[in-house]
């Protein structure tokens, strides 16, 4: 099973538009980064518009922040694209005969549950300024090793 990459991508996505906001924003620009089609990063900006997180105009380039990235949760990102899927899944198709198949469900529910909530609290907290302001420290730790 692959594991879906829309949340990373839209995070990626609008960390883009923050740092590049001077630049002409296309889908084509924003996908070579992303290193996806422009197709991936047009259906991504629909469900950031959606959610409110983005502006666009039909027909035109620059996608800009909805407000500011202080007010963006990582949360938010994750339902504006995932939708309220959970994070972790128990596999239902389980031998209710066996001690095993027939118990694991209940078990691992709660322990699911508890990772869920634990995870949404950090996402709830984190915003894309964090994110935005540790990409740029990271490139400073870079550029400062090019000219050391």
């Amino acid at each position: 099973m692959r594991v879906s990459t829309r949340f990373s991508d839209s995070i990626h996505l609008l960390a883009f538009i923050e740092i590049y906001a001077d630049a002409k924003l296309t889908s084509d620009l924003i996908a070579s980064s992303i290193e996806t089609s422009p197709v991936v990063v047009r259906r991504l900006m629909g469900k950031l518009r959606q959610a409110g997180l983005i502006a666009t105009t039909p027909g035109t380039a620059q996608p800009t922040l909805a407000k500011p990235l202080s007010q963006i949760s990582l949360l938010a990102v994750f339902y504006a694209v995932e939708g309220d899927k959970p994070l972790f899944a128990v596999d239902p198709k389980t031998n209710p005969d066996c001690i095993v198949g027939g118990n694991i469900q209940n078990v691992l529910g709660q322990y699911y549950q508890d990772a869920q909530t634990a995870a949404e609290a950090r996402l709830a907290k984190t915003s894309m300024q964090d994110i935005v302001d540790n990409i740029l420290v990271e490139q400073a730790k870079k550029d400062a090793g090019q000219h050391a």
